[in-house]
C-alpha cells in the first residue's frame, strides 16, 4: 500500500499530471458553464410562452366581461 501511495504521489508530483488535472478542472467547469447557460435560455423561453399564454387568457376574460355586461343590459 506504501509503494502505490508513492508511487501515485511521484506521479501527481509531475507537470504533466498537473497539466492533465488542469485541463480536467477546465473542462468540467465550461461544461457546467454550458449547461448553465443552456438552462438560462430554455427558461427564457418558456418565460415568453408563459406571457404570450397569460395575455390571451387575459383578453378572452375580457372579453367574457363584455359579452355578460351586454348580456346584463339587455335585460
Amino acid at each position: 500500500m506504501k509503494e502505490a501511495i508513492g508511487a501515485y504521489r511521484h506521479v501527481a508530483a509531475t507537470d504533466e499530471f498537473k497539466e492533465i488535472e488542469r485541463l480536467r478542472s477546465r473542462a468540467r467547469h465550461n461544461e457546467a458553464s454550458a449547461l448553465h447557460h443552456a438552462a438560462e435560455v430554455e427558461a427564457a423561453k418558456w418565460q415568453i410562452v408563459v406571457s404570450e399564454k397569460d395575455a390571451v387568457i387575459a383578453e378572452q376574460a375580457a372579453l367574457i366581461a363584455k359579452y355578460q355586461a351586454l348580456q346584463g343590459k339587455g335585460k
